[in-house]
């Protein structure tokens, strides 16, 4: 379909073309490995989530929903409408904290994208090559989306980050797959933000259930039914960007719609986005490199220590403090850590230990202190031990994060150790080699069988 003749900003005209030639142009390799990595990471993120509680609700939901026969529910034998799909797995990849996140964004982007990117890769019977291309994209989108509605203003005036983000992100791919054109990539946009919502008062679910939805579950099912709409025929609103009462209007009181298409084809923020070694709360990682640190160079008796004193951004630290929930509990992670001499995904989700004596009375020791100045995801601590000894680390990169990255055999560990228990071995390791050579797959829906549980 051709671009009409209608009144549209140079950077909308240049968003909707990119979107919907994204599919035809080829990633540079160290992007390409990079997507591979965070599809992966996801794919791990909806397998290990389909048997927590928030995970196990959802597809108890989703099954009764029904649907065409699309796309694959993660970890379970359902398969639905890309729609019910993309919601259904988006709440599996953030079921907990062992999904990624862009620092730069506030948001956790894979959850909502990845799960878009599948379920309207295998409605379409889109190739390896086209999903993993529209992943990248959809990484791309989101985060500028949240930059143009200036990210921190917008956070602390009550609106949700990892609603939008992932959400415009996840429209974006599903948008790519469905093929849509220039004109039609516009209305989906329109489509996409009347589907805006979300605040953060998320950090008060005690059950991580809403958060699943409103992080990950929204957003993919949002993102693809404005894709499906619009493949379908529906029209809309030519530029939602401007004009009278538009998005920018309604949401932000700094907008930068240039941030939209700055830096795109160039800047790749698949590349800009954490891989978390720990399956816990994202302020929780560099705590935890911290310790480890320690006790890789000293021994450190879990009952000889006398105090322990962590220092984080304010920006971040009444997210983990003290929560009920095992893997966003910083007291909580910090004890285990210095107990087991290491964090799994087990005993980040081990419920029963929150009861444990030796645990309480460890947490007890440990302070947390929010400090002003403080970048997020940082951290420093402080271990004063009862010999008189006091042992410091800090963290200024944590591990996973582009200033430090995992390597292709950390991510795959990681990976397999997530799914194996779900999917069984053999599934799992032809799952995830599938996805390092996802190029050679002519339909994606070849993955369907293998994140069958």
């Amino acid at each position: 379909m051709s671009e009409r003749e209608i009144e549209v900003t140079a950077v909308t005209r240049g968003l909707s073309r990119y979107l919907a030639t994204a599919l035809d142009r080829e990633l540079p390799a160290e992007v390409a490995e990079k997507g591979k990595q965070h599809l992966i990471d996801t794919l791990a993120a909806m397998v290990s989530g389909s048997r927590l509680h928030p995970g196990e609700m959802t597809i108890k939901y989703v099954r009764a929903l029904g649907g065409a026969e699309e796309a694959v529910v993660a970890g379970s034998g359902i398969v639905t409408s890309a729609v019910n799909a993309a919601m259904a797995n988006g709440m599996l990849s953030h079921a907990d904290e062992t999904d990624d996140s862009h620092k730069a964004s506030r948001s956790h982007l894979g959850c909502g994208v990845v799960p878009a990117a599948l379920a309207m890769a295998e409605r379409e019977g889109a190739s390896g090559t086209a999903l993993l291309r529209a992943v990248v994209l959809g990484y791309d989108i989101g985060a500028r989306v949240s930059f143009a509605l200036d990210t921190n203003r917008f956070y602390n005036a009550g609106h949700s980050t990892h609603t939008f983000a992932p959400l415009f992100g996840a429209a974006a791919a599903a948008g790519a797959l469905a093929r849509l054109g220039q004109d039609q990539m516009r209305w989906m946009l329109s489509y996409t933000a009347q589907q805006a919502s979300g605040v953060n008062c998320w950090q008060r679910d005690l059950d991580h259930i809403e958060k699943a939805f409103d992080f990950g579950g929204m957003a993919g099912r949002n993102g693809v039914t404005s894709a499906t709409m619009v493949q379908a025929g529906f029209t809309g609103v030519d530029d939602v960007f401007t004009g009278p009462r538009n998005f920018f209007f309604a949401y932000s009181a700094n907008p930068q719609p240039e941030k939209l298409i700055e830096g795109l084809g160039s800047r790749y923020e698949v590349m800009l986005t954490n891989i978390k070694k720990w399956s816990v709360g994202s302020p929780i990682q560099a705590p935890l490199d911290c310790v480890e640190t320690m006790l890789a160079s000293q021994t450190i008796a879990a009952d000889e220590v006398g105090h322990v004193t962590l220092h984080l951004s304010d920006l971040e630290h009444s997210v983990v403090d003290d929560r009920h929930m095992p893997d966003i509990c910083i007291q909580h992670m910090v004890a285990i850590m210095l107990l087991d001499r290491t964090v799994t995904f087990a005993s980040a989700h081990d419920d029963r230990r929150m009861a444990d004596r030796r645990v309480i009375e460890l947490r007890k020791k440990i302070e947390l202190i929010g400090e002003p100045k403080r970048e997020r995801r940082t951290a420093e601590v402080e271990i004063r031990m009862k010999d008189g000894r006091v042992l410091t680390a800090g963290q200024d990169a944590v591990r996973g994060t582009p200033e430090n990255p995992m390597t292709r055999a950390e991510v795959d560990a990681k990976a397999f150790d997530l799914m194996a228990p779900i999917l069984g071995k053999g599934r799992s390791r032809s799952l995830i080699d599938r996805v390092w050579t996802i190029e050679e797959l002519s339909d994606a829906r070849a993955l369907r069988p293998l994140l069958t549980a």
